[in-house]
């Protein structure tokens, strides 16, 4: 019996190491791995420690140089500052020689200017005096024929006509001449147009200043003038005839119109006749 106890004890003991063993090795086992991970994870650990200590040095020294630039632009600004403001204050301090030369001068210079002022508007005066503006002449008329009137004015009434056995209106006077008598312009002017009218014959009408037109018809010859050309008061225009058809049972006359802007006027209350 004793010796089955040995005998049990002795398995049991025996399992018991070897349980303890296994064991052992497997804490042993465990225990390297859990080594080498921590070895692995301190070198990691070590390495970027490493790099970020290079980032910071790095960093580090970027920044030193750029407070160095700073340093050295704001030193250069301040020295270029310094500079101005002493030139300025040279400038101020300018010997006041110069200053009184200077409004010596100017003052010469202003009182030359005011001497040609006060002579140019004297002369302006003068001129004001001596050359009064050109008052425009008004236009007046004599009469181009001395004749009596043989056909009145009548726009605005009927006269009788022989010629035509009809009562017209008539917008111009008829001034009895002799055949040939020379007309005359009644003032001055450019020849308008010369023209054969079928009614009123050999015709010549001249404008004048300020919108006035004379007209002459009823004439014989029209050779003194030509279109175009400038004429004077009194300068003959042509000769009276009997060319008009619409009066040709009339003496020999002058058929004389007078215009102002287009409108028929009465030619007797301009020219004496």
């Amino acid at each position: 019996m004793n010796n089955l106890r040995k005998k049990v004890n002795t398995c049991i003991n025996k399992e018991n190491k070897e349980e303890i063993m296994k064991r052992d090795k497997l804490f042993i086992y465990i225990g390297t791995v859990v080594f080498f991970l921590l070895a692995i994870a301190l070198g990691i650990i070590m390495y970027m420690l490493s790099r970020t200590s290079g980032k910071l040095e790095n960093d580090s020294s970027q920044i030193s140089s750029k407070s160095n630039d700073g340093e050295q632009e704001i030193s250069e600004s301040v020295s270029s500052e310094i500079g101005k403001t002493v030139e300025e204050q040279e400038n101020t301090n300018t010997p006041n020689t110069q200053n009184t030369s200077n409004t010596s001068s100017t003052s010469s210079t202003e009182v030359r200017e005011n001497v040609k002022n006060t002579e140019t508007k004297a002369s302006d005066a003068e001129k004001t005096v001596e050359e009064p503006k050109e008052t425009k002449k008004e236009i007046t008329f004599v009469n181009p024929v001395e004749g009596e009137i043989i056909g009145e004015y009548a726009k605005d009434n009927l006269i009788y006509s022989e010629t035509l056995k009809e009562w017209i209106t008539h917008t111009a006077i008829d001034i009895k001449a002799d055949k040939t008598s020379v007309i005359k312009s009644a003032a001055d002017g450019i020849v308008k147009t010369i023209l054969n009218d079928p009614r009123y014959g050999l015709t010549v009408i001249v404008e004048h200043d300020d919108g006035y037109e004379t007209v002459y018809s009823n004439l014989l010859t029209a050779e003194f003038v030509v279109e175009g050309e400038e004429i004077k008061q009194g300068q003959t225009i042509g000769t009276a005839g009997n060319t008009a058809s619409f009066e040709s049972s009339m003496e020999c006359h002058l058929h004389f119109e007078l215009l102002k802007d287009g409108e028929y006027l009465n030619p007797c209350n301009l020219i004496e006749f």
